[in-house]
């Protein structure tokens, strides 16, 4: 071999770009880290400004060993591993591992992975950026230092197995605060009244609005009926008459969190799920054309686009829907205060490439995800929708209800909108000033303050990006790694707290307040931006961490008391001895053994009970089961001698229309029981639910 060595990090990147390049060019794929801190001890020498010891990752010899065979061959070699700060760190592990002078010109980035891209990026080498190493170096070190210490005082004080996590601990923390809002909210009772009139043959309903030109307060029925005798006594006719029109802007095209908020709450998908399907969307996909990388690079907290690509899209815009749909000046969207703003948004690397034309050649989760990131880049940069809105007030004595109305008079950025963001117009009759009114009922309704909503994936990002937790690269990790670690699980869309993650929660805020404080991670995150703009050193960072940590963590091994963890004792008898068997956590998650162990070593797998007979066998019982990407599904407990299965949540109700099982549907307006036979429609509104 000789020529020209490009490193990427995956096989797939590797797969499309060489393609992209000619013969003198041969393209070689890390499999992402090589290099890394021991996973056997704490790898960092803190008496020494903590420098670290760095190791070959096992498992990766071989990896490493091909890079090195393929660089003594290359006459040039180039790091194109991702453009961001582990990208960087990768980079620069690679360049001592095959002894490439950091002095020299030898790194690549790239945000998208087209022809085009790739060529600009050869054409423009660079040194490795230390700063970026460094602050990456950093961040690795703060979490070494803190999981490989916190974790074995875990195990002593509360069982062993458990860990903590630096950035994980204060998302658990988040999660755990909301469940203490919930449990601690007290409902304040309320009323609304609606009044029920009509004017000729038209029908329709005022909200009250204001009593006395004030904001109406009922708060109890006896203030509601009173209101209703008084109502039921007045005339009412059409005070006031006025129209307007109202713009309404495009959302930016995404950024990572924004990407995996849409995903997760119009499509149902994980934040892991998301960044898995739109990392198959950015290395690359076989077209007809030839490969192509469909997006942008996925991890930014930017909505910035090139000028390049708000051409094409203007272009694209003006031929496909006409020029009035292209705005008179270029869109610009305001980063947010702390954003790194160091790559584009997230967007198609050539908006030509529209969904319905390259559907047949995508995976369905690719479709839909490309489709919505297509639609909201597009839409981004487009002229406003334009609303016509229609607002009535409706006098009776010192009462004004109001009616409001909102007919579109100008798609705007709608036109490309198949996700639902646009409310259908909701069209009032034609009245005039001075309208009498027939009054048909007045409705008084009690209602109930709700509490805050629990977190869901998309929420506890939204939170974490809000808070300045984390960076795009990391959201995923979190959400994920905490579920795996037992302190929250998911019910339904929900994350809920567990009692394990409550109790390590409260010790860790009681020992240490600085690594379960969302203002001080933050601060720390606000540090490793300042190392990578040269403004900080590393080491300064670490040591004024570690100053106070350290000691903190001497003080709790002392005074941190024990927590006995009652075993879950269970209704499951061990065939083996006849005990009740318990809840253990494993590795991977919860299963069922036997509390005489190491006399009795009897497992099961543990099922979550829906009390639902099987209705295929009627000799087992439904229970919750798991896939193996983790998506809940109920099967029956017979299993495999009888394979019934469920995708939703079964009830203990049969259908009265044809007698099969019912099962739940969830939705943001709350909960609907619905017939499981596919042939069947009947369905019915269930409770709401805190989602």
């Amino acid at each position: 071999m000789s020529g020209k060595l490009v490193i990427v990090e995956s096989p797939a990147k590797a797969k499309t770009i060489g393609k992209f390049l000619g013969r003198q060019f041969h393209v070689e794929a890390s499999m992402g880290h090589v290099i890394d801190l021991p996973k056997s001890q704490l790898g960092v020498n803190v008496e020494h400004d903590f420098e670290p010891k760095y190791i070959t990752i096992r498992g990766k010899g071989k990896t490493l060993n091909t890079l090195k065979k393929a660089a003594k061959k290359s006459d040039e070699i180039y790091l194109a591993t991702d453009p961001d700060r582990e990208g960087e760190a990768i980079s620069w592990h690679l360049a001592r591992a095959l002894n490439i002078d950091e002095s020299k010109a030898c790194r690549i980035e790239f945000n998208e992975i087209t022809k085009k891209a790739i060529q600009n990026a050869i054409k423009t080498p660079r040194v490795i950026d230390k700063n970026r190493v460094d602050a990456q170096q950093a961040r690795r070190i703060l979490d070494r230092l803190v999981g490989y210490q916190l974790s074995p005082l875990l195990w002593n004080k509360v069982r062993k197995g458990l860990s903590a996590g630096r950035v994980q601990t204060v998302a658990v923390r988040i999660i755990c605060d909301r469940e203490r809002e919930i449990r601690d909210f007290k409902p304040e009772e309320y009323w609304t009244i609606d009044a029920h009139l009509n004017h000729g043959t038209d029908s329709f309903i005022a909200k009250l609005h204001r009593i006395s030109n004030k904001k109406p307060r009922i708060s109890n029925e006896t203030e509601a009926r009173t209101h209703e005798v008084q109502l039921k006594s007045e005339t009412y006719h059409v005070e006031k008459v006025k129209e307007r029109k109202r713009q309404r802007n495009p959302y930016p095209p995404f950024t990572t969190s924004s990407l995996q908020q849409a995903a997760a709450n119009l499509l149902g998908f994980s934040t892991k799920k998301t960044m898995y399907v739109a990392q198959q969307l950015y290395e690359g996909l076989d077209l007809p054309q030839g490969t192509v990388g469909l997006i942008t690079y996925i991890r930014t907290d930017s909505t910035r686009i090139s000028e390049e690509a708000q051409a094409e899209a203007k272009e694209y815009i003006a031929k496909r829907f006409g020029d009035t749909y292209v705005p008179e000046k270029k869109r610009s969207y305001q980063a947010k205060e702390g954003s790194q703003d160091a790559h584009e948004a997230i967007r198609p690397t050539s908006v030509n490439y529209e969904p319905e034309a390259i559907k047949e050649h995508l995976q369905s989760e690719q479709y839909k995800l490309y489709k919505l990131i297509w639609e909201r880049f597009v839409a981004s940069q487009m002229s406003p929708a334009v609303n016509k809105i229609l607002t009535i007030d409706i006098r009776a004595g010192k009462y004004l209800f109001r009616l409001t109305g909102t007919t579109n008079i100008f798609k705007g950025f709608l036109a490309v909108d198949s996700f639902g963001s646009q409310k259908e117009d909701q069209e009032l009759p034609p009245l005039n000033e001075g309208d009498k009114l027939n009054l048909t009922k007045i409705v008084p309704e009690q209602h109930f303050t709700q509490p805050p909503p629990r977190y869901t994936e998309a929420s506890l990002v939204k939170a974490l990006e809000e808070n300045g937790i984390g960076r795009p690269s990391t959201y995923a990790p979190i959400v994920a790694t905490i579920q795996q670690r037992g302190y929250v699980t998911k019910d339904g869309k929900s994350l809920l707290p567990t009692e394990l993650g409550f109790i390590v929660t409260d010790l860790l805020i009681n020992h240490f307040p600085d690594v379960t404080d969302v203002e001080f991670t933050a601060f720390l995150e606000g540090r490793l931006d300042e190392v990578e703009d040269g403004q900080m050193d590393w080491v300064k960072v670490l040591k004024e961490f570690y100053e106070k940590f350290e000691k903190r963590l001497e003080a709790a091994k002392e005074e941190m008391s024990d927590v006995e963890l009652e075993p879950e004792v269970t209704d499951v008898i061990c065939e083996k001895c006849g005990r009740n068997m318990i809840v253990k956590h494993g590795r991977y998650g919860k299963f069922l053994a036997c509390p005489g162990y190491p006399e009795c070593k009897n497992t099961q797998p543990y099922m979550v009970k829906t009390g639902v007979s099987c209705p295929q066998c009627n000799a087992g019982e439904l229970v919750q089961r798991k896939t193996k990407k983790g998506r809940n599904f109920y099967g029956c407990s017979a299993y495999p001698e009888c394979d019934f299965v469920l995708w939703d949540k079964p009830v203990q109700k049969k259908c009265p229309e044809c007698g099969s099982i019912m099962v739940e549907k969830r939705s943001k307006k709350g909960k609907t029981i619905q017939c499981s036979n596919k042939e069947c429609s009947y369905s019915e509104k269930g409770s709401k639910e805190n989602d």
